[in-house]
C-alpha cells in the first residue's frame, strides 16, 4: 500500500473521469476533487445537507389571527380566490364538522402552515449506506407524520388515491430543503371557510439559520385559486421535545340533526359583513381575490374605507394580547 501511494506522489500519471485528461503529478485526492466539481449540478446539490432534526417551537404571536383564535368569519383578504373558491367559502358553515366524513377536513399538509403546531423533525437513515432516505415531521393533534422522501422515488400515477397527507418528495438546493407535496385531499385553506381542492400542489422550503428554522409554503390550486398562495412560519429550536402523541380526530356534536348538511345558500351567509363592521373594510377587499394580495390595493380602497366608530375590540393592540414569545416550548 505504501509503495502504491509513493508511486502516485512520485509524479506518475493519474487517470480521472472520462471527461478529464491525464495530468502528470496529480494526486488521487486532487483528481477526485476535480472530478466531483465536474458532476452535474443536481448531483452536487444532493450532497449538500443541513441537519433539520430536533424540536422546533412555533412562535405563537406570529399571525395570531390565523392560528390561535381564528380569523373573522368573512375574512378572505390576501387570498387569490377565484369565483368558485369564493362561492364555496361563503357557503361554508362550521356545523359541517358534525358530519363524520368531514371531521378530519382541517387536517392536511397545509394545516402545518396555518395551524398552531410546533414541529419535531427526524431523519430515516438507510442502515447500509448511511444516507438519509426521508425526513419525517411529527404530527400534531390527530395528524399523522409527514414523510419527505429523499431517495429519488417517482411521483405516483395521476390515478393514484389521494389521502390526508399526500405524497411528498424532497431535494436539496444548497442549504435549503425543498419539498413538493401532491395527491392530497380537499381541505381547509383558512378556518373562515376557504378551501383547497384535491388538485393542490404544495411546495415547502426549509431554511435553517442556526437556532431558527424558517419554512416558506407555496400552494398552487388550479380549481379555487388564480395565483399561488404564499405563507411562511418561523420556529425556534426547543430543548424540550415537542409532543407528537395525540388522539385521533373524533366526531363532535355541533347542534345539528343527523343527516343534515349545514351550509349557506348563495347570498344567505349572515356573517358577510363582519369585516366591515369591525374594521371598516369593504367587501371588495374582505372577499379576497389576487388583487388583495398586493400593497397597491390599499390605494384603491382609500375612498371606500371608513373607520368604524368606537374602540377596536378584537385583534388589535389594545383589545387582544397575544401569547408571550417562548423560546422553548412543547405546546
Amino acid at each position: 500500500m505504501a509503495g502504491n501511494i509513493s508511486k502516485f506522489r512520485a509524479g506518475k500519471t493519474v487517470k480521472t473521469m472520462k471527461t478529464m485528461k491525464a495530468v502528470p503529478g496529480m494526486t488521487v485526492a486532487v483528481a477526485l476533487l476535480l472530478s466531483t466539481a465536474a458532476l452535474p449540478l443536481r448531483a452536487q446539490e444532493q450532497t449538500t445537507q443541513v441537519d433539520l432534526s430536533g424540536s422546533w417551537a412555533l412562535q405563537e404571536d406570529e399571525d395570531v389571527m390565523e392560528r390561535i383564535a381564528g380569523p373573522i368569519p368573512d375574512d378572505f383578504t390576501g387570498m387569490p380566490l377565484n369565483a368558485a373558491g369564493r362561492a364555496l367559502a361563503l357557503g361554508y358553515n362550521p356545523g359541517s364538522y358534525s358530519e363524520p366524513e368531514r371531521i378530519c377536513q382541517q387536517e392536511s399538509p397545509w394545516s402545518l402552515a396555518v395551524g398552531p403546531w410546533s414541529l419535531r423533525i427526524w431523519p430515516q437513515v438507510d442502515p447500509a449506506t448511511r444516507q438519509v432516505l426521508a425526513w419525517w415531521i411529527g404530527g400534531a393533534e390527530s395528524h399523522p407524520a409527514v414523510t419527505i422522501w429523499m431517495d429519488g422515488r417517482p411521483q405516483p400515477s395521476t390515478l393514484a388515491p389521494h389521502d390526508r397527507w399526500g405524497f411528498t418528495t424532497g431535494t436539496w438546493k444548497g442549504d435549503m430543503l425543498i419539498a413538493r407535496t401532491t395527491h392530497v385531499k380537499a381541505g381547509i385553506l383558512r378556518r373562515s371557510g376557504a378551501f383547497s381542492s384535491d388538485q393542490t400542489t404544495i411546495t415547502s422550503t426549509f431554511i435553517r439559520h442556526g437556532e431558527m428554522l424558517t419554512v416558506a409554503y407555496v400552494l398552487d390550486d388550479p380549481v379555487y385559486l388564480t395565483e399561488p398562495y404564499v405563507y411562511s412560519n418561523a420556529y425556534l429550536r426547543s430543548d424540550s421535545p415537542i409532543g407528537i402523541d395525540w388522539d385521533p380526530c373524533i366526531v363532535g356534536y355541533e347542534g345539528v340533526d343527523e343527516g343534515e348538511v349545514p351550509f349557506y345558500l348563495p347570498g344567505k351567509n349572515p356573517m358577510i359583513d363582519q369585516m366591515k363592521k369591525v374594521y371598516g373594510i369593504p367587501e371588495e377587499a374582505s372577499l379576497g381575490g389576487a388583487e388583495t394580495m398586493y400593497p397597491e390595493f390599499r390605494d384603491k380602497l382609500k375612498a371606500e374605507f371608513v373607520m368604524p366608530p368606537g374602540k377596536c375590540t378584537i385583534y388589535c393592540t389594545t383589545g387582544f394580547a397575544p401569547p408571550p414569545r417562548r423560546r422553548a416550548s412543547g405546546q
